[in-house]
């Protein structure tokens, strides 16, 4: 396993090989981590723990206000656990590779508009490149949700509610918006469809 000296120096390598160097992407590993999924639609403003998260992957059972909130939503809390659960093998060239493509780089103009740093959107895109690095990293090449959770640069994680209900109203479930995210853009990087013309 590796130490945590060699970690750093292993995602310091990684941001400098590939240039995703940004003044959030340079905290040294574990010093921050997403704690809480702040839910936000103009005045409101709801907090779910990631350890909710973390526990809900590991028994299937909800709790607190995330049990609530699947509820709401009609959302089978055991599906989610497992979602919450599988990981993406993503080696750091494919992510490399992924990040710097048009195709990435609306994929990050996208999410950064629900997820970002807590009244930080300005720096969404640089922290979700942070956490995608340094999450799969610290897989060593795969990368889940609770991961990416664990790799993000800041303690308090915003999601905007009109900004993911827009996107939720485009599919009919969360698995598929998992499987859009996850599989569509890499297709093509893998080789499985022509390349592109620059």
């Amino acid at each position: 396993m590796r130490t945590p000296q060699a970690l750093g120096q292993a995602l310091a390598a990684t941001a400098l090989g590939f240039g995703l160097l940004s003044p959030v992407a340079v905290a040294p590993p574990r010093a921050t981590a997403a704690e809480n999924l702040v839910f936000v639609s103009g005045a409101f403003r709801r907090s779910i723990a990631v350890a909710d998260l973390e526990h809900l992957a590991q028994t299937g059972q909800a709790q607190g206000l995330l049990a609530d909130v699947l509820r709401f939503s009609n959302q089978n809390p055991a599906e989610i656990g497992k979602l919450l659960n599988q990981s993406i093998a993503l080696p750091v060239t494919l992510v490399s590779r992924l990040l710097n493509t048009r195709i990435g780089e609306a994929i990050l103009q996208r999410v950064a508009t629900i997820v970002y740093p807590l009244q930080a959107s300005q720096v969404g895109i640089p922290a979700l490149r942070s956490a995608m690095v340094l999450g799969v990293v610290e897989g060593n090449g795969s990368i889940s949700a609770l991961s990416f959770l664990r790799a993000y640069p800041t303690r308090e994680l915003e999601v905007s509610i009109p900004a993911l209900m827009g996107l939720m109203s485009k599919a009919s479930s969360i698995t598929e918006l998992v499987r859009f995210f996850s599989e569509s853009p890499l297709d093509g990087l893998r080789g499985d469809s022509p390349k592109a013309a620059p």
